[in-house]
């Protein structure tokens, strides 16, 4: 049992409805975001929540179906998410099923936000832990062909930035010794560990070689595995190897290929709160470090994510940069690393 969980499983809960709003963007990876909030509403507050989920059918689907589920009643924390459990969140199946564990995030991190709020509490008091000032990094892909333009715009407005890039098979020996020269690079995503998404990328040695030596001193996150030539390769530099993609839970980092030094926690991705509190507690016990990662959140699971990664790794390099970072070219005045804590006085909630 999660001693942290156990923090928060008892408080009392009261939904009396609950609302669904879509959100949408044109985002600078080149597909158009569509998430669904969650609003419990109970007691004159409310809790949100934010489903990730990628395909746009599922939302349209969920918002077709409305508010049927048998949500209204009085609950402790606890009770409501074992309620969940037993209830099938889905009006058809998912496109695929990791989206299932994004939209059980989505509704127990808005009932997390609405208990909290109706016991006038905010997340960290009721853990006992003090929020600092959250490191991030921008999350990007140089796009198609790849080319130093997506990069170069963005430090031309906001020269302090670190990014986590997303290299690709067309980059070239010339483009990634003029993308290491910025020297604003803090990880390279290899996505090795996708299968079937759109960002996969095929496993190219040349292109491992290329970036192990160009970037030596980065972060390498999801190298792809049983390519026996990228494994020799990988093999020598695994103090640097992160994880992310294969990690729903404890069991899954328990499982990885070596123990690692580094893991990505994105907790959409780990499901209901339990497991996400179990993930903090085994690596804080295990000494591994950790970073978040969002997931192209429109609303408010952005500013939750934030707010988790100022309790439980603040100084990581975390991919939850605000959201404005996202658009195909990013505004003027948006808030530069390290984000100044911003939670509200209570739930769970941090603000834009």
């Amino acid at each position: 049992m999660s001693a942290l969980w156990d923090r928060l499983a008892g408080l009392e809960l009261t939904v009396e409805e609950y609302a669904l709003e879509r959100l949408e963007l044109d985002v600078s990876s080149g597909f158009f975001r569509v998430s669904t909030v969650i609003r419990l509403r109970g007691g004159g507050a409310d809790g949100v929540g934010e489903d990730v989920t990628y395909e746009t059918p599922d939302h349209d689907l969920l918002l077709r179906a409305g508010t049927g589920l048998p949500l209204a009643g009085s609950w402790t924390l606890g009770s409501f998410c074992e309620h969940l459990e037993r209830l099938d969140l889905w009006p058809a199946p998912p496109a695929r099923e990791a989206s299932r564990r994004y939209r059980v995030w989505a509704y127990e991190s808005a009932a997390l936000d609405l208990a909290l709020r109706q016991a006038g509490l905010s997340l960290h008091e009721r853990l006992a832990i003090t929020p600092r000032p959250v490191r991030f990094v921008v999350s990007l892909r140089l796009g198609e062909p790849s080319s130093m333009a997506p990069l170069r715009s963005r430090l031309a407005r906001y020269p302090a930035l670190q990014f986590k890039l997303d290299p690709t098979n067309d980059w070239t020996p010339e483009l990634a010794a003029e993308v290491a020269a910025t020297g604003a690079v803090e990880s390279l995503d290899l996505k090795g560990q996708y299968k079937g998404s759109v960002v996969d990328v095929a496993p190219d040695p040349e292109l491992y070689e290329l970036l192990l030596t160009t970037f030596p001193g980065v972060w390498l996150e999801d190298p792809h595995t049983g390519v026996a030539e990228i494994d020799a390769l990988i093999a020598p530099v695994r103090d640097r190897v992160t994880w992310d993609a294969a990690i729903h839970g404890v069991a899954d980092i328990e499982a990885l290929p070596y123990p690692p030094k580094m893991v990505n926690l994105k907790p959409s991705r780990l499901g209901g709160l339990r497991s996400v509190l179990a993930a903090y507690e085994y690596c804080a016990a295990h000494g591994i470090e950790m970073y978040g990662g969002g997931q192209f959140e429109l609303g408010p699971g952005r500013g939750q994510i934030q707010y988790l990664a100022s309790l439980f790794h603040p100084d990581g390099p975390n991919d939850v940069a605000p959201g404005g970072y996202n658009a195909p070219e990013p505004a003027a005045g948006l808030p530069g690393s390290p984000l100044t804590v911003a939670v509200e006085p209570t739930g769970f909630r941090w603000s834009a």
